[in-house]
This record gives C-alpha cells, structure tokens and sequence, in this order.
C-alpha cells in the first residue's frame, strides 16, 4: 500500500508535466477560436493557389435570390462550390458558407423579406442546399435594411424588425447545424438603425463587420477607407465601430473585424497634408497583388503612415493621385487590436486579390495569435 506522503510526492512530480500539456492545449484552442474567414469571388481553379490551410472559414460570394429561393447563377458556380466544400477533406479547421447580396446584389432583399412566406420559403430552401452539397452555413449580406445603399434599392424602416424576423426563420431552420451570419456595415448610421442588436446576436455565429469602404467611391474627399483608429469629428474606423458593439454588450467573441485587400485611389488631389482629407475625384481600385507594380519605385508615389489612425497611405504628387489601403504594417495593427479587445477574428475583402504568396493572409495567420 502506497502512503498518503508518497502519494503528494508523486503528484508534485507530475504536476508540471500536467500543466505544460494543460497550457499547451489551452494555447492550441486559443489559437483556433481566432477566426480568419476569407470572402472569395474566384472559380475553382485558383483557389489552389492560396494558403488555404491558414484560413479557418471561405465564404463564397455571392450565389443568387431566385424568387425566393437560394440558389446559383450558373452551373460553374455551381462546380466551384463543389470544388471548395472538397477542400475541407485535407483541411479539416475549414467551414465552407455561401453569401448572399452584396453593394448591388440585393435589390429584392427589401421586398421579398417582408414576406413571412417567403422568409420561410428561403429558409427551407437554403438548408436543403447546404444538405445537398455539403455546405457549412449562410452569411447574409443586405446592404442595408433600413437605410440607403445601393443607389435605387429599395428600403424602409420596416428592413429592421424583417431582417430580425429573417434571422429567426433562418435559425429556426437551421437548428445548430449550420453556420448563420451577416455583413454589417462598419459604419455609425447602420449601426444605430439597420439591424435590432439585441434580438439578432444571439441567434448568430458571429458578425463580420465591413470595416472598409469607411470613404466610399462617392467621396469628392479623400481619406482612411479602412483606418483602425478615428481621430476627427465624424471620422468612421474599426476601432468605433467595435466600442459602439461592445457599449450594446454584444459578446466580443462574436465581432469579426474586416479588412481590404485593395486600394482606393482618387485623382486631381491638392498636395496639401500629402493628399489625406483633401478634395478629389474617385479614380479606381488596385487589388493587393498589384501593388508592388502600382506603387512602384519609379511610379511617382510616395508611402505615409498615419499613427493615429495606425493605417497607410500613398500619394503621387507630380500626378495628384492618393491612395489609401491596408497592407502588412496596418494588419499587423488590427491583430493586436483582436487580441487585445478580445475579438472573435479577422475577414477581408478578398482572397482573389492576394498575392499567391508572401500575401496578407500569411501575415494575419502569423501575427493574430501571437
């Protein structure tokens, strides 16, 4: 018979080795509840391309309201879907969703949810597709309930209380089966009138929150489209919209921050402030693979940071042309940020615009959990 004295001398021995594996595993799980979710527009071809085994959700965008039915625009979207929800057998961290809408892709949104009828219908519909093909869940993309978007879509102040009764149909749908989501808006205004927090949040997975296009293409002023941190009256930024949720008491788990894989750029910008809050024209978008042509050293552009907005700039003063972006210094920023305030992870805007490799996606599965 062993002693009760050798007893607590055994346990003494093992207790560190107990604690290391504890840690460790503590670690691990830690490491996987950082989200990194990639939306992605390409076919099947070029998704082989890209790191993949660093992503932990793919959210193809966007498949189609067909009446009131989800479903594809043509039979390649259909194969390319395909071909995304077989990648999961080598990558098991990896959720396959689909999206809905996006700025011009829900012009039927208003009128069709408004229907109890047709939010049911949809439903329905949308778990039969996920239980044909093998899909991982839904992430709904209204731009906005509410409010104004793109420009001659309908909306009224009823999109509010139907998006909450769409959420509801769909989760009523769904059980705990699938993965439910949204794209919000990264903006005060929608924040405050497009979606009823408090009745929508828990009935979702998480929100990924479109903190880009904070200075749209309708902008005759330049500026961050995609800063951490605001600093002026009126000024949108992540960082704003995260304590505006967290003020609602929304889980910080749940709040997926974005970020975009490209720039903006406006012309016929004045030289003062090198082009940052100066007037101008929209010009374009350069998607993040092309930047080391772009931004060339004899391109004429020049870089800035800007620490208090902890976000990056161009400006090509002989052409008066200012870009602004996210690149490898302001994704290191916004990893911080996640893990400091606790978030739930990282989406960006989109896989297709990354560099094959050395892109942002590495940068974020290197810096997020460290």
């Amino acid at each position: 018979m062993i002693s009760i004295g050798e007893t607590l001398i055994a346990i003494k021995k093992i207790f560190p080795l107990l604690l290391f594996f504890t840690v460790k595993n503590v670690n691990s799980q830690s490491y996987m509840d950082k989200k990194i979710i990639a939306y992605y527009t390409g076919n099947a071809e070029t998704i082989q391309k890209y790191p993949v085994k660093k992503l932990t959700h793919i959210i193809y965008s966007f498949l189609q309201l067909k009446h009131d039915t989800l479903a594809f625009h043509n039979e390649k979207q259909q194969q390319t879907l395909e071909a995304l929800v077989l990648l999961k057998k080598t990558n098991p961290q990896l959720k396959i969703m689909v999206s809905i809408g996006g700025w011009g892709g829900c012009a039927p949104c208003s009128a069709l949810f408004s229907d109890e009828k047709s939010r049911t219908t949809f439903a329905t519909t949308t778990v039969a597709l996920f239980k044909k093909y093998g899909i991982d869940g839904l992430d709904l993309d209204w731009e906005y309930p509410g409010i104004e978007g793109y420009p001659g879509h309908l909306f009224t102040a009823k999109d509010k209380d139907n998006f909450t009764a769409l959420i509801m149909a769909l989760r009523n749908a769904m059980g705990n089966n699938y993965l439910l989501t949204f794209a919000a808006g990264g903006f005060v205004n929608y924040l405050e009138n497009s979606i009823d927090w408090d009745a929508v949040m828990p009935l979702v997975d998480f929100v990924n929150l479109m903190t880009y296009d904070l200075v749209g293409g309708y902008s005759t002023v330049t500026g961050h489209h995609t800063p951490l941190k605001d600093y002026k009256a009126g000024q949108q930024s992540t960082a704003r919209c995260v304590n505006w949720l967290l003020d609602k008491k929304v889980p910080s788990e749940k709040l997926i921050i974005g970020a975009a894989f490209y720039a903006r750029v406006w012309e016929n910008v004045p030289v003062k402030n090198h082009g940052l809050y100066q007037p101008g024209k929209f010009k374009q978008g350069v998607a993040f693979k092309d930047f080391t042509t772009y931004f060339s050293d004899t391109s004429g552009y020049r870089y800035y940071w800007d620490k208090k907005a902890k976000a990056p700039y161009q400006f090509n003063a002989a052409k008066m042309l200012f870009a602004t972006f996210d690149d490898q210094r302001s994704i290191k920023e916004k990893t911080k940020y996640i893990r400091r305030k606790k978030l739930g992870g990282i989406m960006f805007w989109e896989l297709s615009q990354d560099k094959n490799n050395k892109g942002l996606v590495e940068v974020m599965y290197n810096t997020i959990n460290r």
